[in-house]
């Protein structure tokens, strides 16, 4: 099969297994929703064009002005209101927000380990989540020393992004960025700044809790605008990580032979540094550090797929969807009338799964 029709195949069917979990899990909770009735929930509110309004004023030509499309929910099928406010105001935003940190998370880890050429190999492996913590956990201690105007997920986001500069600054010399360099800066980072978030919890009194629960990662009070600003932050930078594939694939052959190959090595490890550095801060800045997604969907996909970026990278990612989506599921509901923060179950369960990869069966190496 043609490496296209395999990544299609194999995309539409993880695609698949999500839709599938997201009915599951958009009917689980307190009051219990059939899939059935989520389902038809989920089509009436495809907004559908209804008319074409004009928009000039009173006594203006019509063409100085684009007309206004109406748009309203198609509502073809009879549900309980309380289903539809169950689901589009409670869950579903949850849910889709799952799926784009998710997404987010195993797009980043495939690139990171093709990049390092290292299985073991993770999003926050260059420092880029202890930067978000590190701007996370300051809003919340100190907020007095940031700039003025930024909320906890700006600060986050602004950490992670000067961790991921820092890094590569300090790795680069002479234009040239050596992976084991660039590796070893991220560990010494994540090291110094482990030690900044641990002095700012110990100065920060009753607002110690909101910070540890912050670090655990968590999807608690998701609403549609967190869901809509981490997608169109995450989805055009998946679309920038997906045109780098068959260069990824090259460079997994060593960067003297990617050179010899006519890639510009450099050039596209900083691209893809920075891309998935931004990927990976935009979906921690709004759940907090939610490990094991970006180290064990890529790892997993691999043993089942091939090391081929081409498919392993939209797998990877759907299928990061759906694990976050399930794990998230069990973290709102394992407690009955409250919740764990989902960074505790996908370690709990990312955990046992992947020592049992390590024990029976072979890690692949990149």
């Amino acid at each position: 099969m043609r490496t296209g029709a395999r990544a299609v195949a194999w995309s539409a069917g993880l695609a698949a297994l999500l839709v599938v979990s997201v009915l599951l899990s958009a009917g689980i909770g307190p009051v219990a929703v059939p899939p059935l009735a989520v389902a038809k929930v989920l089509v009436n509110a495809v907004p559908v064009p209804t008319a074409v309004e004009p928009t000039g004023g009173v006594g203006m030509p019509l063409g100085l002005s684009a007309p206004r499309v109406v748009v309203t929910d198609l509502d073809a099928f009879a549900v309980p209101e309380t289903y539809s406010l169950i689901v589009m105001s409670i869950r579903m935003p949850r849910i889709a927000l799952a799926a784009v940190v998710g997404f987010a998370l195993a797009a980043a880890g495939t690139v990171m380990q093709g990049f390092f050429r290292n299985p073991m190999a993770d999003p926050s492996i260059i420092g880029v989540s202890s930067g978000a913590a590190a701007g996370a956990v300051a809003s919340i201690v100190v907020p007095s020393v940031l700039p003025g105007g930024l909320d906890l997920q700006a600060a986050a986001f602004l950490g992670a992004l000067v961790t991921a500069f820092v890094v590569y600054a300090v790795a680069t010399e002479g234009g040239h960025t050596p992976v084991a360099t660039l590796l070893l800066a991220g560990v010494a980072i994540q090291t110094f700044l482990g030690a900044v978030v641990s002095y700012l919890l110990l100065m920060a009194g009753e607002s110690v809790n909101d910070a540890l629960y912050w670090l655990m990662g968590h999807l608690s009070g998701a609403g549609w605008g967190e869901a809509g600003t981490a997608a169109l932050a995450v989805l055009p930078l998946f679309g920038v990580l997906l045109f780098y594939t068959e260069d990824l694939n090259v460079l997994l052959l060593g960067e003297e032979d990617a050179r010899s190959l006519g890639i510009e090595v450099e050039r596209t490890k900083r691209l893809l540094l920075a891309t998935s550095s931004v990927v990976t801060g935009a979906a921690v800045a709004v759940t907090g550090v939610i490990g094991f997604v970006g180290l064990i969907v890529p790892h997993a996909l691999r043993l089942v797929v091939g090391p081929d970026h081409r498919v392993l990278l939209p797998a990877s990612a759907v299928a990061g969807a759906t694990f976050l989506v399930a794990t998230d599921t069990v973290a709102r509901t394992a407690l009955g009338g409250s919740e764990l923060p989902v960074g505790i179950v996908t370690a709990a369960l990312g955990a046992p799964f992947f020592l049992y990869l390590l024990r029976d069966r072979e890690v692949h190496a990149l």
